[in-house]
């Protein structure tokens, strides 16, 4: 069986495959201060709940955008199912032509949602991704990777607005019932929420006409059903993308 990693800022991904099957998936809190063992304890409980044997797990590939973790899943694959990850970095095959000023600054996330989106749904594409970050991707219909847009993600705008603004509390993060708020809560709601579907419409409108118009949109990440429910402008969620990016890289580089 193969471990998939998708190591974010603010979540850790990690999905079990069984072949081209997802067997098993979770997310857990990113913690730069968690130690080997405590992430260890915590996967393999996880592992033991779905009645997956450790032992069963022989092949692992990560993809990482916290440096300061990279040795740390380094060490815990290593004493968890005693194998070294194929990490997703210069010089592992990805059959990703990436047309970028700096092709290495193309975070490994981006590149196995590429991967993933290319395959399952063919290109052109713009791929909306909306967790920590909302990233957006843009793929001609060669498959080249040409680059796209990145903005503040909805939680960092949140969380921003409550610590600057005295006296704005946080409040949930669900669809207000009008765009006008009637009251704090319900003005704020429709402020980030609306405020994101207009961010996502506008950005997509913008690279598919650089992309000649007939681009599909792909949304993932931690936001992207909220966001997607909202607008016609994102065709398709998958919320599993970056993990079966990472299976197909992995089969591109098995020896």
């Amino acid at each position: 069986m193969l471990l998939t990693l998708d190591v974010g800022n603010t979540n850790i991904t990690l999905g079990i495959f069984d072949g081209e099957d997802l067997i098993a998936t979770w997310r857990i809190a990113t913690d730069v201060e968690r130690l080997p063992d405590e992430y260890a304890v915590i996967i393999l409980s996880l592992l033991q709940h779905e009645s997956v044997a450790a032992d069963a797990v022989d092949e692992a590939i990560m993809a990482v955008v916290v440096p300061d973790l990279e040795p740390v899943f380094d060490a815990v694959v290593q004493r968890c199912f005693n194998i070294s990850p194929l990490h997703v970095t210069t010089g592992v095959r990805t059959g990703l032509r990436i047309v970028y000023d700096s092709p290495r600054d193309v975070g490994a996330d981006r590149v196995a949602d590429a991967v993933a989106a290319i395959k399952l749904y063919g290109p052109p594409l713009v791929i909306v991704d909306l967790g920590t970050a909302t990233v957006f991707d843009a793929i001609n219909g060669d498959g080249d990777y040409l680059g796209g847009a990145i903005a503040p993600g909805l939680g960092i705008a949140s969380e921003a607005l409550f610590r600057r603004a005295a006296k704005l509390s946080r409040v949930e993060l669900h669809r207000p019932e009008t765009a006008i708020g009637r009251n704090t809560v319900g003005a704020i709601q429709s402020g980030i929420l609306f405020g994101y579907v207009g961010l996502v419409e506008g950005i997509v409108a913008r690279i598919k006409e650089e992309l000649g118009g007939s681009a599909k949109v792909i949304g993932t990440g931690g936001w992207a059903e909220i966001i997607a429910r909202e607008t016609d402008a994102i065709d398709k969620v998958d919320t599993q993308l970056t993990l079966i990016g990472l299976r197909l890289i992995h089969e591109m580089n098995k020896a």
